[in-house]
């Protein structure tokens, strides 16, 4: 027997009900529950019947100013579906609502947990870097995941052993730089690149990093001739100021780099990993995933991944991730997700291309494909593995007597869902 959901439900029909039916054992256990808060008037006076009203005619119209552009990348925002219930937290944001750090060469901008606060493990910087510029070398407190967006880069990292990793990274393909590790990147090509990186603090700064130019020049110049040998007159030279981001010429071919390293050129650890030439880890008529972790791209240990694309209608499975939070970016497309979490809070969200996504651990989601085209996300993990819980295949796995009492649904219709975890469901 199944319960119609647009059914409006009568208080005091069901207590009428249960007094008939509940043994007088159970019917005080029931009173005691609503003690507690579990069963009381007010979680009955909010039926899913007025609920549904506020939807309905007059009740949705809003005669004062309203921002037509906003409302219509922000549907369900605005206008929960009335499974929404409470306030989980702030679930969205986007970089394009922060300022760009710019200078000759580019431009950076970030959202970290000063602009989305629940994000305390990971935070995001979205770069650009014309052809030949350089983020300045440097290193930092936080470890470094990366993924190139558009165009052509050249990566360098060098191990505490003085060995270097020398690669050149396109669209689609990822690096990792372990905290304290000194790194660069230099824009290749016509046009140079665009990239994320997400860092494993969510409270990072991209401004707050340990950068080449400062050491040397805010290192007195006695110990600059004692350490390097070089004169006063060659201090006086180094940049009095951070470079930061800046213009260069095109460098050597990488052959010619890599030879200029000889023995010193890392060639057991892999610090860049060509993501989009992997074979998907999952693949249907509803899209692909990409999971990539320590399992195949061994030096990223502080953070995994996985990149989702969704064709129109379809969705990524109900689902959540049993050991930490999930920081999402958004590539192309629209879609929504739904976040279920404690005391029934539940709120249902829109994004673009550029937004910004976080789920708590282990909070129950979703994510659908709005569009009219396929939907392209990232999910972050500060963890070396990834791991998720599939909704669908735990309800599989219950017997069906203990799935029945649960659901309050018929064996046929239980089973009718499907039996495994399927990471991405077609329309």
């Amino acid at each position: 027997m199944t319960t119609d959901p647009e059914k409006e439900i009568d208080a005091n029909e069901v207590q009428e009900a249960g007094q008939k039916s509940l043994s007088r054992r159970l019917f005080v256990g029931a009173a005691a529950l609503a003690g507690a808060g579990l069963i009381g008037s007010q979680a009955l006076a909010q039926k899913r019947g007025e609920e549904q009203a506020g939807r309905k005619g007059d009740s949705l119209s809003d005669p004062g100013p309203e921002n037509k552009a906003l409302l219509e990348l922000n549907p369900n925002s605005n206008l929960p579906p009335f499974t929404d219930h409470g306030n989980p937290g702030p679930l969205w944001y986007s970089f394009d609502l922060v300022p760009k750090r710019l200078q000759a060469g580019g431009w950076t901008h970030q959202v970290t947990q000063r602009e989305l606060p629940p994000s305390h493990d990971l935070a995001g910087v979205n770069m650009r870097l014309t052809s030949g510029s350089f983020r300045e070398l440097h290193w930092h407190t936080a470890n470094e995941w990366a993924i190139m967006l558009t165009g052509k880069a050249r990566v360098s990292v060098m191990q505490p052993d003085g060995k270097m990793a020398l690669d050149d990274v396109e669209a689609g393909d990822l690096w990792y730089f372990p905290a304290g590790f000194p790194h660069s990147i230099q824009g290749l090509g016509e046009d140079g690149c665009e990239f994320l990186l997400v860092f494993d603090e969510g409270a990072f700064s991209e401004d707050d990093t340990f950068l080449l130019s400062e050491f040397a020049v805010h290192t007195p110049p006695e110990i600059i001739k004692k350490n390097m040998g070089w004169s006063r007159e060659q201090f006086d030279k180094l940049p009095q100021t951070q470079l930061y981001i800046f213009e260069a010429p095109l460098p050597d071919s990488l052959e010619v780099e890599r030879r200029f390293l000889g023995k010193y050129l890392e060639t057991e650890n892999k610090y860049t990993f060509k993501m989009a030439a992997m074979a998907p880890t999952q693949k249907n008529d509803g899209g692909e995933a990409r999971i990539v972790d320590s399992t195949v791209f061994p030096v990223s240990k502080g953070i995994a991944a996985a990149m989702v694309t969704l064709k129109p209608g379809a969705i990524r499975e109900m689902h959540w991730h049993p050991n930490v939070s999930e920081w999402q970016y958004w590539i192309r497309g629209k879609g929504r997700m739904t976040v279920v979490t404690t005391d029934a809070r539940a709120r249902t969200v829109d994004f673009n291309a550029n937004d910004v996504g976080f789920v708590p651990s282990m909070a129950g989601h979703y994510i659908e494909n709005t569009g009219t085209e396929d939907l392209v996300f990232l999910e972050m993990f500060k963890s070396a593995r990834y791991h998720d819980v599939s909704l669908n295949q735990w309800i599989a796995r219950m017997p069906d007597k203990m799935a029945q009492a649960h659901l309050k649904l018929t064996t046929s219709v239980i089973r009718s869902a499907p039996q495994d975890k399927s990471v991405i469901l077609p329309k």
